[in-house]
């Protein structure tokens, strides 16, 4: 046996075979490794959505007070849209919040609260024209002036606010025009303007 032979041979004779079994499971680890970054969920790209509408109104008032606003919207074409017409043309009253009334719920015979108040109205296509949103001080328990913050954004291609502003209702029955707002051909908002005008038909 000459000399190389005797080292390849030394060689193989001390291979252990836990190294082996080591070197095996780390790929394995390594490999389901890859399998599960593979499977997790993309990265969201921020500020894209894709709700179904083109614009959505927001109305909030401070979380937990009792009193009643509601969200009165006129499209160009003189369609109303209010808690007792909660859709006409393409726009829609989504959610109507009448204060502490409404902010319970049953689930699994549990009783859920929610302290927010919140209306939404959602524009669902391009109308051209104006637009103008009213809210309404319509029920009071506390018989105090009311801060409404109104909220008007466009949703695509991406998230853009073209208005947020205060409103404040000083009492039951008032109603005060919170923006108005025109919608030209390409999508975008122009003319944005708080100058009043009454729409409220009760």
């Amino acid at each position: 046996m000459n000399k190389s032979t005797a080292l390849f041979s030394k060689s193989r004779n001390t291979f252990d075979p836990f190294t082996d079994l080591l070197f095996n499971a780390l790929l394995g680890f390594t490999f389901l490794f890859l399998v599960a970054i593979l499977f997790m969920n993309p990265v969201s790209k921020s500020g894209i959505v894709n709700p179904k509408a083109e614009y959505i109104v927001t109305v909030n008032w401070p979380d937990n007070n009792p009193d009643d606003i509601d969200i009165w919207v006129e499209d160009p074409v003189g369609n109303l849209i209010w808690f007792r017409n909660r859709e006409a043309g393409l726009v829609h009253l989504d959610r109507d919040d009448r204060g502490i009334i409404n902010d319970q719920i049953e689930m699994d015979g549990q009783t859920v609260e929610t302290s927010l108040n919140q209306e939404v109205v959602t524009i669902r296509g391009r109308v051209t024209g104006e637009y103008v949103i009213n809210l309404h001080y319509y029920e009071s328990k506390t018989n105090l002036p009311v801060k409404a913050t109104v909220e008007v954004a466009k949703i695509n291609p991406a998230v853009e606010i073209v208005y947020y502003g205060e409103t404040v209702l000083k009492e039951k029955g008032v109603e005060e025009t919170a923006v108005r707002f025109s919608i030209v051909e390409d999508g975008s908002v122009n003319n944005v303007n708080t100058n009043k005008k009454s729409i409220i038909v009760l």
